[in-house]
């Protein structure tokens, strides 16, 4: 039987959240329109913004100012991402947990819950299902237990990394898991990994004790904010936080995003490189309150106010939300997605069990298939992108946002989803959504800057499609 390692905190560890500053906040803010507008220019000139500056847009609520946060957002978005849209899938491991999380259908009291680790056979099969529909981009994603250790989750990513039939490869994997000891980050930075996710879940301490009870793993509230420092520290510049929304106050948890954000930056010289921000959803066994979940309306201006916060902050909109608002809220904040997405166990390759609700975390609402996705953002004019580069080219962290600050990594980011979308159309799309595809290409390479770039863009879609090569990247 595994153990635990010792819950050592990082050096100078604190904890940067005061519960009572925040809701000051919120209860202060004045939305006055000079002021919103004022920091809405700050945000299109490419700056973070404060916690402060971010309620004050939580507190703007009358219609024109909402409807101006929204084309704000569409605006920024616009500049830094363009009409990409990157995709990935995620991919359940364990779901064996320690913790008793009251909103979750793997806590440990739930006795209906299906409890399954899969294994490396397992894994492998599963990885086989991804690349034979065309994902390239994955998050694993486990339980806490200890037996999903940082060598075991190392382990499962080696799998993946190393199933591969004909063109289909994971080029990028992903990891949601429990916070590790920095001997741990060590291991599993050096199985390749990208981004390392840690959602604290709700930020406001009396809601997460209460939601988290027991004397467990991640009832401890500052071992868990304390989770991506040390993986900073143990040399993981690439990091995800996130928030279940549906907890506590929405505007709360924005504004304990915002300062997390502004807190690994000010510490380490980089931001998170994504956050998500998942509503709260029905789940097998879950006992959560309901007095704070979030409509729509109330969603969509998360969405919008957290891109104006964090300007170079990757945003994901998970298959938890119903097709329809994913496809709205795209335009003005999301940078990320799934698509084709199962969260059972073996659900990949098992479609059709009878007992799928219970092998689920939570329920999905968009549970269409990727070559569907990919046609409708298609004819949305987005490029649906499978790229890995920049993870693979080192720039993350500290290299990345002097790319992206600039606005140089637009240089690159086009050219590659372009590339990732033609190897797509090419190995896996349906009739239609091929033709959608190559429709976009010829409409995007028509507006490239003529150049040098373009030249090699040309000769590189060329040669995927001629020559039968892959994975050529800027």
């Amino acid at each position: 039987m595994k153990s635990w390692p010792e819950m050592k905190l990082s050096e100078g560890a604190r904890d940067f959240i005061d519960d009572a500053a925040l809701t000051a906040l919120i209860e202060n803010a004045r939305p006055d329109p000079v002021r919103v507008r004022e920091i809405l220019a700050k945000s299109l000139s490419k700056q973070a913004l404060t916690v402060a500056e971010t309620a004050v847009l939580l507190a703007a609520d009358s219609p024109d100012l909402v409807e101006e946060i929204f084309s704000t957002a569409r605006e920024l978005k616009q500049t830094v991402y363009g009409n990409r849209i990157v995709l990935f899938a995620p991919l359940y491991i364990g779901s064996m947990c320690v913790n008793d999380c009251t909103y979750c259908a793997f806590r440990r009291s739930n006795d209906g819950a299906v409890r399954r680790t899969l294994s490396l056979e397992d894994v492998r099969e599963q990885t086989l299902a991804l690349e034979r529909v065309g994902h390239k981009r994955l998050i694993l994603v486990y339980g806490e237990h200890a037996e999903y250790d940082a060598d075991f989750i190392a382990a499962t990513v080696r799998k993946v990394y190393e199933t591969k039939e004909d063109h289909g490869e994971i080029r990028r994997v992903n990891i949601n898991a429990a916070p590790l000891d920095a001997e741990g980050y060590r291991k599993v930075k050096d199985a390749g990994i990208g981004t390392y996710q840690i959602f604290q879940e709700t930020y406001h301490h009396e809601t997460y004790r209460r939601v988290h009870p027991g004397k467990t793993r991640k009832g401890n509230y500052l071992y868990r904010q304390d989770g991506l420092s040390r993986a900073f520290e143990a040399g993981c510049d690439d990091v995800g936080i996130g928030a279940l929304f549906g907890l506590y106050d929405w505007r709360f948890e924005v504004l304990g995003l915002v300062s997390h954000a502004l807190y690994l930056q000010q510490r380490y010289g980089v931001g998170p490189h994504t956050i998500s921000f998942p509503r709260l959803q029905p789940a097998h066994g879950a006992v959560t309150k309901t007095e704070h979940l979030v409509s729509d309306e109330e969603f969509k201006r998360v969405i919008a106010i957290l891109r104006l916060a964090v300007p170079y902050t990757g945003l994901i909109l998970t298959a938890r939300e119903r097709a329809e608002l994913r496809r709205e809220v795209m335009s003005f904040g999301v940078s990320q997605i799934d698509a084709g997405s199962r969260i059972e166990l073996g659900g990949y390759t098992e479609v059709g069990d009878a007992q799928v609700m219970e092998k689920e975390q939570f329920s999905l609402g968009d549970i269409r298939s990727l070559d569907e996705v990919m046609r409708e953002l298609i004819q949305d004019g987005y490029v649906p992108s499978f790229c890995t580069a920049c993870y693979r080219l080192g720039r993350t962290g500290e290299h990345f946002m002097e790319f992206a600050i600039p606005g140089f990594i637009k240089r690159y980011c086009t050219p590659n989803a372009l590339s990732t979308l033609k190897e797509y159309l090419v190995d896996y799309a349906s009739s239609e959504t091929k033709a959608a595809g190559e429709a976009l290409i010829r409409d995007e390479l028509a507006r490239f800057e003529e150049g040098e770039m373009k030249n090699k863009l040309v000769g590189r879609l060329l040669a995927i499609e001629a020559e039968g090569k892959r994975d050529l990247y800027f």
